[in-house]
């Protein structure tokens, strides 16, 4: 009997991401997970960084493009017999495009405890914003004709 399972690939490419390297290996970081939602007049950018030196954490705006770089120190292996290497180290890196209507300028960032947010303020003229309707004061009568 043949058996199919359809989360079998899945699987497969969950545990190539997670491991791949042997014991006390240096292992690069594969993803930065990300939220990114709009609040009012500003988007909302929340990443995780768990582990990230505050000191090597970059955004840059190139283009329409905002770039999120982090650096992960590896300790020492310096006198140590490793038991379990499953933690990442290295360079992590995320590119997310802007579009129109942003302000670059005012883009400003806080990390704490592992998360860093982000946030992405909309330009002045591409926030929604209503119209008055005004009126000349005059009334106008309407006729209907009967026919019929």
């Amino acid at each position: 009997m043949l058996r199919f399972d359809p989360f079998g690939d899945v699987d497969a490419l969950a545990r190539g991401l997670m491991t791949g390297s042997s014991v006390g290996s240096v292992r690069a970081p594969r993803f930065m997970p990300l939220d990114l939602y709009k609040v009012a007049d500003h988007y909302m950018l929340v990443a995780d960084l768990p582990g990230a030196d505050p000191g090597s954490i970059g955004i840059d705006v190139d283009h329409g493009v905002l770039t999120l770089t982090a650096q992960r120190s590896a300790p020492s292996d310096d006198g140590v017999q490793w038991l379990a290497s499953e933690r990442f180290s290295g360079t992590y890196r995320r590119q997310v495009s802007l579009g129109e209507g942003i302000d670059v300028t005012k883009i400003v960032a806080n990390y704490d405890n592992g998360v860093l947010s982000v946030t992405i303020p909309l330009a002045e003229e591409a926030k929604p914003r209503k119209i008055v309707v005004e009126s000349t004061g005059r009334q106008q009568a309407i006729t209907a004709n009967a026919s019929g």
